[in-house]
């Protein structure tokens, strides 16, 4: 992506699916699989990959910093091939330094952790769209505050990322209510549709300015049936970080996925 003589790395919102499921070939999951394998194609190959997931919350923002990495099997009730998993993905010690210097310089309390291996808000997506997993691969947590603005304001430290080709990801999912997922009520897909478009025009909408999505996006709750698509933000927060280090630059997102998954409406951005 191009600015003026500037180059910008994309900043995406992606869904991770449902545990480690898309690994395993789950055929609820065949089109977000497809999705997954096919980005890498579309984008330059980045030198690095800094992953926002929902599966990490701290009391303030803590970035892996060890040059190995464990995975971390964060679910339970899966076939046994699930704990069995591998992504060889490297950290990079000298980008989680360099991160944590952007982060502080914002006034923003910020720890690293050599010890924290990747969860599968990040190896589930990334070994479908760089299987060879030869790219240093960071992850960035959530705060425990879940307040929407502070993470908008994370995002914002993050933005100069974009021009040292590091990839920007936001892992969750734009509908995450694990109880609909599983017995859905009759309405519950017209209510994920509504505010799937309510989230599509805030992020893609070119009318509206930047700090109109952004209060947009700091009130998530007043979009239609917000608490019954999210009744906790945790898969929702990454996009705000990924708004917050794309809206410097380029403000206007284009969806690159939009599909039922699992009964309600679930998409995927690009800035």
């Amino acid at each position: 992506m191009e600015r003026g003589n500037e180059t910008f790395s994309p900043v995406l919102f992606l869904p991770h699916g449902a545990g480690p499921m898309p690994l395993l070939g789950d055929k609820n999951h065949k089109s977000l699989i497809a999705f997954l394998k096919g980005i890498s194609s579309t984008i330059h190959k980045p030198s690095a990959i800094l992953v926002i997931s929902a599966h990490w919350e701290e009391p303030q923002a803590t970035i892996t910093s060890g040059d190995q990495q464990k995975l971390i099997y964060d679910y339970s009730g899966f076939p046994a091939a699930a704990y069995k998993i591998k992504y060889d993905a490297v950290g990079n010690s000298e980008l989680s330094e360099k991160i944590y210097q952007l982060i502080e310089k914002d006034n923003i309390q910020v720890k690293l952790n050599p010890h924290r291996g990747f969860d599968h808000g990040l190896y589930v997506p990334l070994k479908l769209m760089y299987p060879q997993a030869e790219i240093p691969c960071l992850q960035l947590s959530l705060l425990k505050s879940l307040n929407p603005s502070e993470h908008i304001a994370l995002g914002k430290s993050l933005a100069s990322l974009r021009q040292q080709n590091v990839l920007i990801i936001g892992s969750g999912l734009s509908f995450h209510n694990l109880g609909l997922f599983f017995r859905p009520e009759s309405d519950s897909a017209k209510k994920s549709i509504s505010f799937d478009r309510w989230l599509v025009d805030t992020c893609t909408n070119s009318t509206l300015t930047k700090l109109e999505k952004e209060r947009r996006l700091n009130h998530w709750t007043e979009a239609p049936y917000a608490r019954h698509c999210h009744p906790r933000e945790e898969h929702l927060l990454p996009l705000h970080v990924c708004f917050g280090a794309a809206s410097v630059a380029t403000p206007n997102a284009k969806v690159i996925y939009n599909q039922d998954f699992m009964g309600a409406r679930t998409t995927a951005l690009q800035w």
